[in-house]
């Protein structure tokens, strides 16, 4: 699928949509993508920031598909862990962006290259617009080689 499709559908996805989350871009090539919410009073907690499910929510996604791109359909590959910390409250709009480098893909074919599984953390920083870290978030992707790729790698 074009990059420009995902993102745009992704932006009309139901749980993206009523959270405020905007995908704003997703590089052609599945290495970079970039992530906004505004506040709004639909995303807003108790204390007037930002609600932490949809900070959250806003990195939930973006390793698993770009790394999914990357290996062009020939593993399984899914979330297995996240962990957020929250470092400030978040105001008004915040981003998020994902690089997917060489060495990360490398990493995972090389372990994946026996049939073995990946396990592999990646982190992102929710950022306020005036460049301060609202939440630090950790996801661990699994990744492996389909079983019909193995036999014909073998």
């Amino acid at each position: 699928m074009k990059a420009s499709r995902l993102r745009l559908g992704m932006n009309l996805w139901p749980p993206f949509l009523f959270a405020g989350i905007r995908v704003e871009e997703i590089s052609p090539d599945y290495r970079y993508a970039r992530v906004r919410m505004r506040l709004r009073p639909w995303n807003r907690n108790f204390f007037g920031t930002h609600f932490g499910g949809s900070l959250f929510a806003m990195t939930d996604p973006f390793w698993v598909l770009l790394l999914f791109n990357q290996l062009k359909g020939e593993h399984v590959v899914w979330d297995r862990a996240g962990e957020i910390e929250f470092v400030a409250p978040g105001r008004g709009t915040v981003h998020a962006e994902f690089r997917l480098t060489d060495s990360h893909v490398e990493q995972v074919l090389e372990q994946t290259a026996s049939g073995a599984k990946a396990l592999v953390w990646f982190d992102t920083d929710v950022v306020g617009q005036d460049g301060t870290v609202i939440a630090k978030v950790r996801k661990q992707v699994y990744a492996r080689r389909k079983r019909d790729k193995q036999l014909a790698h073998a």
